[in-house]
């Protein structure tokens, strides 16, 4: 059985799992303890990950970190979502996008606004970043304008990981309602069968740490 190491918390392992997930892969989430300083100390470092980062995904003698490289891994064991053969770049591209444009600057966000005391938020910071996050949101809308999904006829990692942050609850200034493309697309996403929200599928929530 392959072993997630991640936090329900996590929109990177987020990604990862719901691949898991939707894929049919026999699996376990294995909860690390972010924060309080799991990932920062050994044997974390030492033995799953010395970039000190969830998720790691562990495969008998394999072990994968980065959510992308865990989601290809997946894709090529299993054949499923990862489109058409002739789709594999533009899967790919939507892939580095989301994690260069969308979900890196969505999870500091996120973090910056609902996992740190009021007054050490930087407000500057947080609004120079949504800024940045409106505009790849206007990207990803006007893609799905007319389309189910981001590649082919059919889910992919490209969907998985551009959603990794978008169904978390916690305010970080995206509002569905003002996009109805992702709106819709979110809805489909949900509505695939084997699909469970983030605090569901992964153990660690907020209210763990009475937030």
């Amino acid at each position: 059985m392959m072993k997630l190491y991640c936090m329900g918390e996590s929109g990177n392992a987020y990604k990862a799992a719901l691949t898991l997930q939707l894929a049919g892969v026999d699996w376990e989430p294995v909860w690390v303890d972010f924060f309080n300083g799991e990932t920062r100390r050994d044997p974390f470092r030492t033995d799953l990950n010395d970039m000190g980062e969830v998720p790691v995904l562990v495969d008998g003698d394999t072990r994968l970190t980065q959510s992308g490289v865990i989601q290809q891994y997946i894709v090529d064991k299993t054949g499923r979502l990862g489109g058409r053969a002739e789709d594999k770049y533009d899967v790919l591209r939507w892939v580095l996008w989301d994690n260069h444009k969308m979900s890196s600057q969505a999870g500091v966000t996120r973090f910056l606004m609902n996992f740190l005391p009021a007054d050490k938020r930087p407000e500057q910071v947080i609004g120079f970043l949504q800024g940045r996050l409106r505009a790849a949101y206007e990207v990803l809308d006007k893609a799905l304008d007319g389309r189910d999904w981001l590649v082919g006829d059919a889910i992919t990692v490209a969907d998985i990981s551009c959603c990794g942050y978008l169904f978390y609850p916690e305010p970080f200034g995206f509002d569905r309602s003002e996009w109805p493309n992702i709106d819709a697309w979110l809805t489909r996403i949900s509505e695939t069968e084997g699909w469970k929200h983030p605090y569901d599928l992964m153990p660690g929530h907020p209210s763990d740490r009475g937030l």
